[in-house]
Formats: structure tokens, sequence, C-alpha cells
């Protein structure tokens, strides 16, 4: 005698299911945002640390010359401060998720403002290709950050020692509709028999979180698919074992782009 769930036992399950994926993206949001504030902690410690050092050296040494140096190094620091809080304060009011036309390129610009100095930190190179006719993309600009940051700090944590990132916008060759966007690095690639688990949640190739306190969750990258899958595009990877890794991520071009093209 075979025992089929009655219509009570399918809606608990249904529930759970729900309340499981909710779960989920509670997590993946709040791994998202331990490594966003991460990032933005250790960058203000590293201008909160010029400042202090060029104000102790300007007042050692009371000759003009170096108090002009001592000046100009706490402008130039004082500069990135207000770069990196308009940012973080920009993402911070902008909290709505709705989809409207969004300018790829400007999420760029944002994330290496806050990952610059960890770039350099780390002995990475970022080298971008933007092609200037890139149509506005239907999406949440938020959403994208994210996706983009994680893509970028794993790429970062693929390469110990050093190496270069690329990243790639432009119109698909072969679908007018549609924006690439490419993350590369050089790093140490991901075995084949890995690449098919990549995108599973609490899946990951790292063994936890590296110094910095960022990634091995197996949360970032199930939530960019996520994100990705929610903006009815496309993310894919690409990697040689030895010589580096590619997430390749395709949008659609938002109706106001398409109308004007």
């Amino acid at each position: 005698m075979s025992s089929q769930p009655n219509a009570a036992d399918t809606t608990e399950l249904i529930a759970q299911n729900q309340y499981l994926k909710g779960e989920l993206r509670r997590l993946q949001s709040m791994a998202a945002l331990g490594e966003l504030t991460s990032t933005a902690t250790h960058e203000f410690n590293n201008v909160l640390m010029t400042v202090i050092n060029y104000a102790k050296l300007g007042i050692r040494n009371r000759d003009d010359a170096s108090r002009d140096k001592a000046l100009s190094k706490i402008l130039a620091a004082s500069e990135r401060a207000a770069k990196i809080t308009n940012t973080i304060l920009a993402q911070a009011k902008n909290r709505s998720e709705s989809f409207e036309p969004t300018d790829l390129s400007e999420l760029i610009s944002s994330s290496m403002v806050l990952l610059e100095r960890e770039m350099q930190r780390y002995r990475v190179s970022v080298e971008t290709q933007i092609d200037p006719a890139t149509p506005r993309v239907h999406a949440s600009g938020n959403q994208v950050s994210r996706v983009l940051l994680n893509l970028l700090i794993n790429a970062r944590q693929a390469m110990d020692g050093g190496g270069t990132i690329l990243i790639k916008l432009g119109p698909s060759r072969d679908d007018s509709g549609i924006v690439e966007l490419m993350v590369r690095d050089s790093g140490s690639g991901i075995e084949q028999s890995a690449l098919p688990r990549i995108f599973d949640a609490y899946y990951s190739t790292k063994d936890g979180p590296d110094e910095s306190g960022k990634g091995g969750t197996g949360l970032g990258l199930a939530a960019c698919k996520e994100i990705i899958d929610a903006h009815q595009g496309r993310i894919r990877v690409e990697s040689t074992v030895g010589r580096g890794t590619a997430f390749i991520i395709r949008l659609p071009v938002s109706a106001d782009a398409q109308a004007a093209a």
C-alpha cells in the first residue's frame, strides 16, 4: 500500500521550502554585508593611518617643505575618505531593490573605490576594458554591486602571490539586447570536477575566510547566481587550472536603451 502525501503535507512542505529559501537569502545578505563592512573598514583604516602619520610628520618637522608635504598627503587622504563615504552612503541611501536603467560602468567605478587599496595590498593590478557604447541594463544597482564586489574579492583571493584582474564590459556580439560583464583573474583556476557545483549553496573551493575575514562561506556565488537569475540574466564560469578563472554575466538591456537604439 503506497502512501501519497496529502494536501496538508504538501502545503507544509511548500511552506518549509519557502522558509528555508528565505533563511538562505538572509544568510547570503548577511555574508555580503559582512564583506562590504570589512572592506570599508580596511579602507578607512588605511586612510586614517595616512592622516595620522603625516600629521605627526608635520608636527615633528617645522620647516615649510615638510609641512607642505604632510598637508598635501593629508588632503589627498581626506579626499579619498570622502569618496569612500559617498560610495557607501549612496548604497545605503538607495535601498530600493527595484529594477531600473542602470549604468554598469558606474558600478565598476564605485566598486574599485572600495577595493583599490585592498588590491594594492595584495599586489593585484586591475585592468578595465569598457566599451563607451555599452547601453544601460534593466537591473537593481545595489544587487548587481553585491555580485561585482563578490566576484572581485574572489578573484583577488585566487591570486596569493599577486596577479591581474581584467574587468570587461560591452554589448554582446551575438545579441543586441544583452550586455556582457566579465571578471577574469590570472589565478590558480578551478578544478573541472568542481565547476558543476560552483554555484551551489554552501559549496566552496576555499578552506575558509582569508586573513581579511572574507570568503569561504559557500554563500557568495550562490547569491550571485540567484541575483542574476532574478534579473532574467545568466552567469557562467570558465576556468583552467594554473591559468585563471573568468565569470561572465549577461544582463538584458533596459527598455529605454532599446527604444533609443
